[in-house]
C-alpha cells in the first residue's frame, strides 16, 4: 500500500512564498519500500479543471506549466523520499488545492492517467 502525503499549504499574502512537500511511504506488492520516482504536482482551483503545475522524473528531468515558470521550483530528496515544490511570488491566481501524484516509472509524465498514486491535497490560499 503506497501513501502520499502533502504538507506545507496555508494562507499567504500575494508576493509571499510557500514550500509544499510530498512524502511517500508504504510498500510495493513485492514487499519493498516504495521509492518515489516520477512525480507531478497538480492543482485545482474552484470551478476549474485540475492542471499539472510541475513534474519531475526519477532522473531529475523537469517540466513546468508556463504560468509558474521562474516562480516555482520542484526538487527531489531521494534520501527522505520526498518531492518539494517551492513557490515564490505567489498571486491570487495560484489559489487552489495542490495534489501530489506519483508513478511507478522513473520517466517524466504530464498526463493524469500516467500517475498511479495520489495524495489527498493541501489547500493554498493567496490573499491579495
Amino acid at each position: 500500500q503506497v501513501h502520499l502525503a502533502e504538507s506545507g499549504g496555508g494562507l499567504v499574502q500575494a508576493g509571499g512564498s510557500l514550500t509544499l512537500t510530498c512524502t511517500a511511504s508504504g510498500t510495493t506488492p513485492y514487499g519493498r519500500t516504495f521509492q518515489i520516482n516520477g512525480v507531478g504536482w497538480y492543482r485545482q482551483a474552484p470551478g476549474k479543471q485540475r492542471e499539472l503545475v510541475a513534474a519531475i522524473s526519477g532522473r531529475g528531468t523537469i517540466n513546468y506549466v508556463d504560468s509558474v515558470k521562474g516562480r516555482f521550483t520542484i526538487s527531489r530528496d531521494n534520501a527522505r523520499n520526498t518531492i518539494d515544490l517551492q513557490m515564490n511570488n505567489l498571486g491570487p491566481g495560484d489559489t487552489a488545492v495542490y495534489y501530489c501524484a506519483a508513478r511507478r516509472s522513473t520517466i517524466l509524465a504530464t498526463a493524469e492517467n500516467e500517475y498511479h498514486f495520489w495524495g489527498q491535497g493541501t489547500q493554498v490560499t493567496v490573499s491579495s
